[in-house]
């Protein structure tokens, strides 16, 4: 597979390192700006970093593997992301995740985000939203939803075009 950076890409990326003392300094930078474009880090985006910023491909692939913001597979268009911590998993988030999955045709035990066949959905665990006193919570992409039920959870889906 061949990856090429688009030039309006590179010139943005090279705009974002000159900002900062040292090509290192800007690997979150360049990442979120690949990521922003592709949709994901594929291993040649890390390689392609790496010789962009004269790093070694293991400096940038522990940044990939660290930040769980980035993403080394490609996601649906509609990412559902349902908080999993305390007081959302007293609240419900387990079966509401289950029901998503359920929904979906995918598997709710299953580690890590999981992507429908179709490319259209991604569901997964995520930590803490900052809203405990309104779980279980959620987002789809950029939207945040408190007290998700189940009926609300379907909304969400059929409000997905």
């Amino acid at each position: 597979m061949s990856f090429t950076v688009p030039a309006n890409l590179e010139g943005e990326i090279d705009e974002l390192i000159s900002h900062y003392p040292v090509k290192r300094a800007a690997s979150l930078m360049v990442l979120h700006a690949i990521q922003e474009h592709f949709g994901w880090i594929s291993q040649e985006a890390v390689e392609w970093t790496a010789r962009k910023l004269d790093l070694q491909p293991i400096n940038v692939y522990e940044l990939v593997t660290f930040y769980p913001m980035l993403r080394q597979e490609p996601m649906g268009k509609y990412q559902i992301k349902v908080c999993r911590t305390l007081s959302c998993a007293l609240g419900g988030a387990y079966e509401l995740h289950q029901h998503f999955c359920g929904k979906l045709g995918l598997d709710a035990h299953k580690h890590g985000p999981q992507t429908t066949q179709d490319g259209k959905f991604t569901v997964e665990f995520i930590e803490c939203l900052a809203s405990c006193g309104t779980a279980p919570v959620m987002m789809c992409n950029d939207d945040f939803y408190e007290g998700v039920s189940h009926a609300k959870a379907d909304e969400i889906l059929g409000g997905c075009k």
